[in-house]
């Protein structure tokens, strides 16, 4: 096999694998792929997490023929603030669609898009750890962890190991949050609706999944921190107390995880190489926007490469997509300020409230919500 490539991805995860078949898709030879990962597929497929997929990005995976996947139709949002009068309720009727949106596994996803793959003459190279590259006038050199060398014309970072100094210059908060998931399941569950919880510390999201629904739980350390120490009878009456009686009662939760939350966005990039995905923006999970801007990501790169793989289209990539990643970075980081930085019933958490309920009665900004949820700009 040649070690020389047109692109080399470095990162075999949704977006990743989505931009290969793409670029496949756009007309570029498929030999001249390269896609690189860490994980063996066995690794990747095993992983639980729920994600939310936007119906823009059903479109995207329908383009590249990893679609249908195993999932849970949203057909309608709500958005509420605790103990305040407002909500928003967008419907998929509204839009003339089959659904908003969709949960699926991680594993479910990265499963249907190496089989994908599979089908192509990608070159994959798995499991492969890239320690390193060496930008030189006319390529990129892939530095591997068995001392093997890559040469490409332009890389792709897709993953989240590779430019820990640029990473260190880009713009980072710590919002004092941490999210707790968990799938959970209530006496009175209303199929196909998601719901969008905004407490005193932050948003908790239940996801239509399953028979249950796929909690993102968002607060401060010490609650979480408490509440991950609480017995499952407990956690499910704090549940209970957050999100209110519109589900019945929560009659079950499985094993809880927690993780930190931030805003890791706008990493250093260069003549031949540049970041998509949680690579160029990791954001707060409210409103579930991650990996759809991710998607977008791929869709735009894959265009714009396909017609030619040079610096040229890399600067064409990076002016494209600056309105749609300012955007959603700017939405999910003030929402998640708000709750973060402001005590408990300040006047822009009670504004925020009530800002729901103007939304939903005046259409054409719930629609511009709506429309940028489900499709950005790409």
């Amino acid at each position: 096999m040649t070690t020389d490539f047109d692109i080399a991805i470095c990162g075999a995860g949704p977006v990743g694998l989505t931009l290969a078949l793409l670029l496949v898709r756009r007309g570029m030879t498929a030999e001249r792929i390269a896609l690189l990962d860490a994980k063996t597929v066995e690794q990747a497929v095993t992983d639980p997490r729920s994600i939310a997929l936007s119906y823009g990005s059903r479109q995207i995976l329908e383009d590249i023929d990893a679609w249908p996947l195993t999932a849970d139709a949203i057909h309608q949002i709500h958005v509420s603030r605790r103990g305040h009068f407002g909500r928003t309720l967008i419907d998929r009727s509204d839009y003339d669609l089959p659904a908003l949106g969709y949960v699926t596994r991680y594993g479910v996803l990265v499963n249907a898009l190496a089989a994908a793959v599979a089908r192509t003459q990608i070159a994959v190279i798995r499991p492969a750890q890239v320690m390193g590259a060496d930008e030189r006038e006319e390529h990129v050199e892939l530095q591997l962890a068995d001392e093997k060398t890559i040469n490409a014309q332009i890389m792709v970072q897709a993953e989240g190991g590779l430019f820990s100094e640029q990473n260190a210059k880009a713009l980072q908060r710590d919002y004092g949050q941490n999210a707790i998931v968990a799938h959970v399941r209530t006496s009175a569950p209303l199929m196909h609706r998601a719901f969008e919880r905004f407490t005193e510390e932050g948003p908790l999201a239940l996801l239509p999944q399953d028979d249950g629904f796929a909690l993102v739980w968002c607060a401060r350390p010490a609650s979480t921190d408490r509440l991950m120490a609480l017995p499952n009878a407990a956690f499910l009456t704090e549940l209970q107390n957050a999100f209110g009686s519109r589900l019945g009662r929560f009659i079950s939760a499985s094993p809880r995880n927690v993780f930190p939350l931030g805003l890791n966005a706008n990493p250093a990039t260069s003549a031949r190489t540049t970041a998509i995905g949680n690579a160029a923006q990791t954001l707060h999970p409210v409103a579930g926007q991650g990996l759809n801007l991710g998607l977008r990501d791929a869709a735009v790169l894959a265009r714009l490469l396909a017609q030619e793989a040079t610096p040229a289209a890399l600067e064409h990539f990076a002016m494209r997509r600056k309105t749609d990643r300012n955007l959603t970075i700017r939405l999910t980081d003030t929402m998640a300020r708000i709750f973060s930085s402001a005590p408990d019933g300040a006047p822009s958490q009670t504004l925020l409230g009530m800002s729901l309920g103007l939304i939903d009665a005046f259409t054409p900004a719930k629609r511009l919500l709506a429309e940028q949820m489900m499709f950005g700009q790409r």
